[in-house]
């Protein structure tokens, strides 16, 4: 028997009482060999919380098959138990074996059945294309049904923060609990001018999605400061007035406050102060908090007021070259199913760094059978790649912040791990675009170095010839400047940048065409002055 036949075989057995994602998480952790202290550090729950689950289980496992099952005989148990249904099914071994394979075959074709989905935004509930991360689907479920829980959820862009907040949401409201998503991407500039207008806007929301009306004019008091008058509004009215045992408030992009720090450093410890709150008040008990984001705080905060050294803190891994397997399976790529194909897939993984977008787009574009993989990897790093529009977008944030621009320019150049300035990493870290060791840096994956060097490569040999130019040729210093506009002096990388600005401009739906003729690049100057100049 398998881990991941584990659930299944068990929910078979105790079939009137159901495994809860706790119970899940200990089942899968005992059968891998852990212990309960183990477990403990790697969930944030206590250990004699841990073994109490434990032994409950192991308890109703024993009522059920009428044997003491215990953590150290759980494995020759349930094997016994699985002989023995073999031997039950012999009677009938080809329809057992039918019966398999259609099983698998169904599992196989969620996807070949139907044109699978461009990636694009967070994965729905119902796709077969989402991929399980063991343990930490377990863990955020788990922790989202504690009383005054707060879970936070770390990682950079379009590694699936929001797949998985939809699928605790999710998992929420098949609790019963009432469920509020606020997204602070949504939210207007004007909103964050001060953290009156700030916590009024967040109120009125919150109010709207528990259909209640924002009666803030009842609780708010200025006198009191706007940050007491929330709390007053929470405790007093939402919590109160909820129509279920508990609301979740899942708070994604969290990052967008980051960027006003006189906000950051009101909201935040508040939001810690209302988890510590629950800890003696069964009011604050009803709140669940999430909070997501994608980089590390790097405004200033005392300890005792993050809100992010408190409750269950998962980052979210890369795929791991059997994960990469498993997707490419969904997406009906035939070939993927054995070693071979792992081992065709491996360097896919590598050059992705296994990013889960990354990923997914490259499985896309192939079960399409429009590219194969030896010719995706060739092309990916460059301009007639899949990945153009990818990183495209993240080249021109880069272009737009010189300092962004010349800390990922001391990155892709370096033979190892470079240390950067604190907001730098952080920002680079949230764009997805290198891996941090404390503030060490390197590329995230095989991917953005090979294309982002190149860049930088071209970018310098540019700038060293139109610096030839101006040394040969003081004297038509003007005119050399007006030249360089484009900062391109060579035909290649004219066009090359042309290129790169008219996918851009594709991308915002621009009215625009384009008619590209000759550039004389001074010829007809330099023969009326006889000094060459391009």
């Amino acid at each position: 028997m398998t881990v991941e036949q584990l659930p299944e075989a068990l929910g078979q057995i105790l079939q009137d009482k159901p495994l809860g994602s706790i119970q899940r998480f200990v089942l899968h952790q005992s059968w891998l060999g852990k212990t309960y202290s183990e477990m403990a550090k790697g969930s944030g729950y206590r250990s004699d919380y841990i073994k109490e689950v434990g032994s409950q289980l192991w308890q109703d496992l024993s009522d059920a098959l009428g044997e003491r099952v215990t953590k150290k005989n759980l494995h020759l148990v349930l094997s016994r138990l699985q002989q023995n249904n073999i031997v039950q099914h012999n009677d009938h071994p080809q329809q057992e074996l039918q019966a398999n394979f259609d099983a698998q075959r169904n599992s196989l074709n969620l996807v070949t059945g139907t044109k699978p989905e461009f990636p694009s935004g967070p994965v729905p509930l119902a796709s077969p294309l989402y991929i399980n991360r063991p343990p930490l689907e377990e863990l955020v479920c788990a922790e989202i049904i504690q009383p005054g829980s707060l879970l936070r959820i770390k990682a950079p862009r379009k590694m699936g923060k929001s797949s998985l907040l939809n699928r605790v949401i999710a998992h929420a409201k098949e609790q019963g609990y009432k469920t509020v998503y606020l997204d602070f991407q949504e939210a207007d500039e004007a909103v964050f001018a001060s953290i009156e207008k700030f916590l009024r806007w967040f109120c009125i929301n919150v109010s709207r999605q528990l259909n209640l009306p924002p009666n803030l004019d009842d609780y708010w008091d200025a006198e009191m400061g706007s940050k007491v008058s929330c709390k007053i509004y929470f405790e007093g009215y939402l919590l109160q007035y909820i129509d279920s045992s508990a609301v979740v408030l899942a708070l994604n992009e969290v990052n967008r406050i980051f960027e006003h720090p006189k906000i950051a450093q009101d909201f935040l410890p508040m939001l810690r102060f209302w988890h510590e709150q629950a800890k003696q008040d069964s009011t604050w008990q009803k709140l669940h908090l999430v909070v997501v984001h994608s980089t590390e705080i790097y405004i200033p905060l005392k300890l005792n007021q993050s809100p992010f050294n408190v409750g269950l803190t998962v980052s979210l891994p890369p795929f791991t070259l059997k994960q990469v397997q498993d997707l490419a399976q969904r997406y009906g790529i035939d070939w993927a199913a054995d070693s071979e194909g792992a081992q065709r897939l491996a360097p896919l993984q590598a050059m992705m760094g296994g990013h889960p977008y990354l990923v997914s787009l490259a499985l896309y574009h192939m079960c399409q059978e429009e590219v194969t993989l030896e010719v995706l990897l060739q092309k990916a790093p460059t301009l007639s790649g899949i990945y153009s529009q990818h990183i495209i977008e993240l080249l021109t944030i880069l272009q737009a912040d010189p300092q962004l621009m010349s800390a990922m320019q001391q990155v892709v150049t370096a033979d190892e791990s470079v240390q950067l300035d604190v907001l730098a990493a952080y920002k680079l870290e949230s764009m997805g675009l290198v891996q941090l060791d404390g503030n060490h840096a390197k590329p995230s994956c095989e991917l953005y170095r090979l294309f982002f060097s190149q860049q930088f490569g071209k970018q310098n040999g540019a700038h060293a010839y139109s610096q030839s130019l101006e040394e040969e040729q003081p004297e038509s210093d003007h005119i050399s400047q007006a030249h360089a506009l484009s900062q391109f002096v060579n035909p290649h990388y004219f066009t090359q940048y042309l290129h790169m600005e008219w996918q851009q401009w594709l991308t915002k739906a621009s009215m625009l065409s384009l008619i590209v003729c000759e550039i004389d690049y001074f010829r007809f100057y330099s023969k009326l002055t006889t000094i060459k100049l391009g």
